[in-house]
């Protein structure tokens, strides 16, 4: 039988974060650090109104839109939260998540042969949602010496006659980064000069400290000129409620509703009951999960003093980015990871140092997919289940590092006492893909326990199997 799957498809890799997920929901007692999302429940009173909404027997669809209630609440938000307003009527769309937001943007601005350039490290799901769109993403570099910001020079580097659009995802999945007001006003300035489109993915805006975020349609100009991304699942931690919204011009949301309407119809009925409650009533529980994602970042920050690092300012959230004390350091702003690039091997036992100095570190995760890092990066990781982090680098610094450090691998830097329903107290290794394969002897036996899982192609995401604690049992 001949091969039916479409080459679009069967050319892209799938999603490791995935994979991993489903192995770790196969198993008991296992903390996954592996999908990018609070470790609170959703707040009562919203979980409260999707019940009460079940009860009231609202089990139907609502407009394709979303219901006029959620839009209207929405696009007060929006108004009062960045100054920019949205007509409810056709200018806001609820979506099934973020992702499928991201989706119709994609399916209704693209031609075949569009280009779409998007800064990375970013979030696995941007480039591939271009390629199934029949555009092609063009993917431009951050760099630390830029704190992880896009400059308006790299994307006009970039651009040719066949761009249509810039992605920008800010805050930033993996980095951490936010935007300064100054950069996105150069960026608005390179769309306009172009004629470009701005899609803006603002799923993290609440995820920020000792910075402001800037909602790309408030800068002047740029409200026609951009679709909004935005949701609920990290500000609320209603991740599995899958709500989200898009916002644009008319004729924009137009076309994106008409994607809508024959893919999904409309969103959740019993979500989009609880993200209305959400926005009324949110607010103080957004306030109490910030001021712990607060007190975590300083866990690390104080933690990384003790080990003699340093960074340009105490502004960082729970996602960071920083490089060693005698290296310029990035001031790290919004989300949930830590990444530190050292160029010399024998420096690679500061991070170590670092998580032993926190009694964070459990679990060191080695593997191709850290190569967008280069050899010399190794990240440290707050999971997002009881703020347990991990430490993952790619083989060659692993390597280095047992061939510098050899008595501290096996030693105690590199474990911690983890209780929580049990104690976990041995260094546990996991390597992931065909580098696995030269892993050596040395470095093999400076773990207590070693998993090798096969990974086919290389992974392009820095998410990639976070869920490393599968082996925590």
């Amino acid at each position: 039988m001949r091969n039916f799957i479409s080459q679009t498809v069967a050319q892209t890799p799938p999603s490791g974060i995935r994979k991993f997920f489903d192995i770790a929901a196969t198993m008991q007692d296992v903390i996954s650090l592996g999908i990018g999302e609070p470790d609170f429940v959703t707040p009562e009173p919203i979980i409260q109104a999707g019940i009460a909404s079940l009860q009231r027997g609202e089990t139907g669809y609502t407009s394709n839109s979303g219901t006029v209630e959620l839009r209207t609440a929405l696009s007060h938000h929006l108004r009062q939260q960045y100054g920019v307003t949205y007509n409810p009527a056709d200018e806001i769309i609820i979506t099934v998540g973020v992702s499928e937001a991201l989706y119709l943007a994609m399916t209704a601005i693209l031609n075949p042969g569009d280009e779409v350039i998007i800064p990375e490290p970013c979030f696995v799901a941007y480039a591939p949602e271009v390629s199934f769109a029949g555009g092609r993403p063009v993917m431009v570099p951050t760099y630390v010496q830029d704190q992880f910001q896009v400059t308006a020079e790299t994307i006009a580097a970039a651009i040719t006659p066949r761009t249509k659009a810039i992605f920008l995802g800010y805050p930033n999945n993996p980095t951490g980064a936010v935007m300064s007001r100054q950069k996105m006003v150069d960026i608005a300035a390179l769309a306009e000069e172009h004629d470009l489109l701005l899609i803006s993915d603002e799923i993290y805006d609440r995820l920020v400290y000792g910075t402001e975020h800037t909602c790309v349609p408030s800068l002047p100009g740029m409200r026609d000129r951009t679709i909004l991304l935005g949701g609920f699942s990290k500000a609320y931690a209603m991740t599995g409620w899958r709500i989200g919204y898009a916002c644009a011009n008319p004729e924009l949301l137009a076309a994106m509703r008409k994607v809508h309407q024959y893919t999904i119809m409309s969103a959740p009925t019993t979500a989009q009951a609880a993200a209305l409650v959400a926005l009324a009533e949110g607010e103080k529980h957004v306030q109490r999960m910030l001021q712990e994602y607060d007190r975590r970042r300083r866990l690390i920050v104080d933690g990384r003093a003790m080990a003699g690092l340093s960074s340009q300012a105490n502004t960082s959230p729970i996602l960071a980015a920083f490089r060693h004390r005698w290296q310029p350091s990035v001031a790290p702003e919004g989300t949930w990871l830590a990444l530190e690039n050292i160029r010399d091997p024998g420096n690679l036992g500061t991070i170590i140092r670092t998580a032993d100095a926190l009694a964070l570190s459990g679990v060191i995760l080695v593997g191709q997919f850290c190569d967008p890092w280069g050899p010399e990066c190794v990240r440290a990781t707050m999971g997002s289940i009881f703020g347990i982090p991990l430490v993952q680098m790619s083989l060659t610094a692993f390597t280095a590092l047992c061939r510098i450090w050899p008595g501290e691998v096996a030693g105690t830097h590199l474990h911690a006492s983890l209780d929580f329903r049990r104690t976990y107290t041995a260094p546990r290794l996991i390597v992931m893909g065909s580098e696995g394969t030269g892993l050596s002897e040395e470095a093999a036996a400076a773990c207590s326990i070693l998993v090798r899982i096969p990974m086919p192609g290389k992974a392009q995401s820095f998410n990639v199997a976070v869920a490393t604690a599968l082996i925590l049992y």
